[in-house]
């Protein structure tokens, strides 16, 4: 591991123009730097670098990062690679951490089954291409499937000869290590004896993002109704099922420039459809899509087409991992390749023009097909249509809103009318689909005690959508305080408080939904505590936890910069009225668009918009909290009947009642009854 000293002297020295500018030609346009995109393909320029807050974003694709992450995201390195490019070029000198015996030999054993792995992959191939043996039976059997030398090499495809220990015998001869070659799955012990475990099977490597070779899988040649047709590595330090799609690493580059992803089921398939020139292309090996390769497509592109055999198992396969596909914000597509084909022998059959144009034409809504096809299968069933309705209405509340709102409204208003109902019903029952994942938790967590009827009853209870907007939607004004904490923190609030003193000392008790804002504000408090003369933007910019970094280069591109030159106007209590009579949510709103001849109405200088923002949003945060303590107290008072308790209920009831009323007269708001 390379030690915080030298990430730290990286960060010193790296200056992101510099960075950037050896990939990207950059001209200066006012504070910020600009150029065509490096990720997509683009004639009018829309990548934006800001040296002052050392981060980039492309406002035609998207992307946006600090300097690690583009070195990152253009030369696909892990972040060890990077910051040694980083070194490397600013001639720092690499030190590495001290790490634990237990950390040291989970290296030291991932490092040994590369190796034997790597060594494996040539024995295999050798076999193939320098045996008699693999040229007869694993060379014929590979070009029997319409495969040329070239894709075979480029996949650095395998044979495993028949003879009981050839690889065995290799490998010991080359003094590798018993247990660790029974960890890879290339041998096993069977009856006391080491032997081979891929005996008289093609090979297929499996490759990570960087091209190691992670892991095999074998296919049987032979008809053996006792024997599994595909035997695969087992799980161990380095392969790990559930995060690794075939061919990822020979499919990311084109992934990356097509911006989409077709995902297959077979290694086959993906083989073919590279020697076809169709190289976007993964396989997850006919198993429902887990989260982690649905992040390690989303490190690409937000556009998965699935393309399955149309037969009844391909369809159930393609429907399976939909919902996680659709909370992870990807665009998912269906294909369905007809005439009891696969994706291997169709594009054989009609070839790759005809291929990718029936993708093309033939390319169905993921959501939209499930839909079709259920309805096909309730007929004019009353219950089967209604199960189909509740189905559809889940199935689109998992849609990813902070992503894509529109997509959600979109599903539903085409669902409602293929379905024949109304809009408006079927939008309020995917209301409930989203209010009921979230306050499950909500209501078990202020339920009387471990009393599970009183869970229950907790659990079944509701509350109306204007209640639920107010709780659970419209996160902006907790995002733009964040902001506000990362780039004016270190500001005075007045003559002796910071303005990240103010905020964490107004919102310290509060409730926070939006997570990535808690943990940013924790680590904030966090850092003020014991490093406080690291806080910055650029120490969270650059943070080590990923999931950080990525939230504040998100929370500092904005996409305008702050006017140096409003004068200060005449500041009294009448702006302050009138800006919370307009509403701070507006205000706030057009904060974040960005639309300064709005924002010069509210006739602010930005010091002190910037404390109106502050006030109002804690305002905001302060009355959501008496939201859940007057939801808590009358559940408390439907659960106890008592005169006594129930008295004292009520006035607590109606204490909230009154503080409620306040704040929202100051934010200009109705109070939702």
């Amino acid at each position: 591991m390379i030690s915080q000293n030298t990430i730290q002297e990286i960060l010193s020295r790296i200056d992101i123009i510099d960075v950037i500018g050896e990939f990207v030609k950059l001209k200066k346009r006012g504070a910020n730097y600009l150029g065509n995109c490096p990720f997509h393909n683009e004639k009018t320029p829309s990548f934006t670098v800001s040296p002052s807050k050392e981060i980039y974003k492309c406002f035609g694709c998207g992307k946006s990062g600090n300097t690690i992450s583009f070195v990152m995201e253009h030369e696909k390195y892990s972040y060890v690679d990077a910051l040694k490019w980083l070194a490397h070029k600013y001639g720092i000198e690499v030190e590495e951490t001290f790490v634990s015996q237990e950390q040291k030999e989970q290296f030291q054993t991932a490092d040994s089954l590369f190796i034997i792995n790597s060594f494996a992959e040539k024995f295999f191939t050798d076999q193939l291409f320098k045996t008699e043996e693999g040229r007869n039976i694993g060379l014929s059997y590979f070009k029997e499937r319409g495969f040329r030398e070239g894709i075979i090499e480029k996949f650095r495809l395998g044979y495993s000869p028949e003879a009981r220990t050839a690889f065995t015998d290799e490998a010991l001869k080359n003094q590798y290590n018993k247990e660790l070659l029974l960890k890879t799955g290339l041998i096993a012990e069977r009856n006391g004896s080491l032997q081979d475990n891929y005996r008289g099977r093609v090979i297929f490597p499996i490759h990570n993002n960087s091209g190691k070779v992670i892991g095999f899988g074998a296919r049987i040649l032979k008809t053996n109704d006792r024997a599994p047709k595909y035997i695969n590595t087992p799980e161990n330090e380095i392969y790990v099922k559930s995060r690794i799609l075939y061919g990822s690493y020979f499919a990311r580059t084109a992934i990356d420039k097509a911006d989409e992803c077709l995902l297959v089921e077979g290694y086959t398939d993906v083989v073919s459809l590279h020697q076809a020139g169709i190289e976007n292309v993964v396989a997850s090996g006919g198993t429902s899509l887990t989260v982690d390769q649905l992040r390690l497509i989303k490190k690409y592109t937000n556009n998965l087409t699935i393309i399955y055999d149309g037969d009844g198992a391909g369809i159930k396969a393609a429907l399976r991992g939909l919902d996680l596909a659709l909370e992870e914000g990807l665009n998912v597509k269906l294909v369905l390749i007809p005439d009891n084909e696969d994706p291997d022998s169709y594009v054989n059959k009609v070839g790759a023009s005809a291929f990718t144009a029936f993708v093309q034409e033939h390319k169905k809504d993921f959501i939209l097909f499930q839909l079709e096809l259920s309805l096909k299968d309730a007929g004019n069933d009353p219950v089967k249509k209604s199960e189909l309705v509740n189905k559809i209405a889940e199935s689109i509340s998992r849609v990813n809103k902070a992503e894509d709102f529109t997509k959600q409204q979109d599903y539903i208003k085409q669902s409602s009318q293929i379905l024949g109902i109304d809009e408006a019903g079927l939008h309020a029952l995917v209301n409930k689909y989203i209010r009921d994942r979230i306050t499950i938790q909500e209501r078990k967590a202020i339920a009387v005690g471990p009393d599970k009827e009183a869970v229950a009853k907790a659990d079944a209870s509701n509350f109306d959508d204007a209640t639920f907007d107010m709780l659970f939607k419209d996160q902006l004004q907790e995002r733009e305080l964040a902001r506000i904490l990362l780039e004016y923190g270190n500001k005075q609030w007045d003559e002796n408080t910071l303005v990240a003193d103010y905020i964490l000392n107004e919102i310290d008790e509060l409730d926070i939904e939006d997570k990535e804002v808690a943990n940013i504000v924790h680590a904030i408090k966090e850092l003020l505590q014991s490093r406080p003369e690291l806080f910055s933007e650029k120490y969270f910019v650059y943070n080590e936890n990923k999931s950080l970094s990525i939230f504040a280069i998100s929370l500092l591109n904005h996409p305008y910069e702050e006017s140096k030159n409003w004068a200060k106007k005449d500041q009294n209590e009448g702006y302050q009225r009138a800006l919370f009579q307009q509403g701070f949510g507006d205000f706030i709103r057009t904060v974040a668009d960005g639309n300064e001849k709005e924002l010069q109405s509210f006739k602010l200088s930005a010091e002190d918009r910037t404390k109106y923002i502050v006030i109002s949003v804690i305002r905001y945060l302060k009355l959501k909290k008496i939201k859940r303590m007057l939801l808590q107290n009358q559940q408390d008072m439907e659960l106890d009947k008592k005169y006594e308790k129930f008295s004292e209920l009520h006035f607590i009831h109606k204490s909230l009642k009154d503080m409620e009323r306040e704040i929202t007269d100051q934010l200009g708001m109705v109070i939702l009854q």
